[in-house]
């Protein structure tokens, strides 16, 4: 029983930031990535059709921003991988800011 008492005061007296941190740490968060942003027309829009073509506000080697919610936490660039056999879209992380105490 003292084992029991010892480690639930262990417990309470550990870094709450932690403790929190561990409670949730296993859970999935989903990031976006975003490669630039347009901003057609209303015609423009409805005119769109298959291969139209879209221009955005960065140029192929912009670095790309990792968002949580509308919280930018990384940057990156783009990258091809294979896994499993199957060519996929990937960020190579060039930084982190927004991981990184704050």
């Amino acid at each position: 029983m003292s084992d029991e008492i010892k480690t639930n005061a262990d417990a309470s007296s550990a870094n709450p930031i932690e403790r929190d941190a561990a409670l949730f740490s296993d859970l999935p968060v989903e990031i976006t990535v975003s490669v630039g942003k347009a901003k057609p027309t209303i015609s423009e829009l409805l005119a769109m059709r298959p291969d139209s073509v879209v221009p955005l506000d960065k140029a192929i080697e912009d670095p790309v921003d990792i968002l949580v919610g509308d919280r930018l936490i990384a940057r990156g660039v783009l990258e091809e991988v294979i896994e499993d056999g199957n060519t996929q879209l990937a960020v190579r992380l060039t930084s982190v800011p927004g991981l990184q105490g704050g």
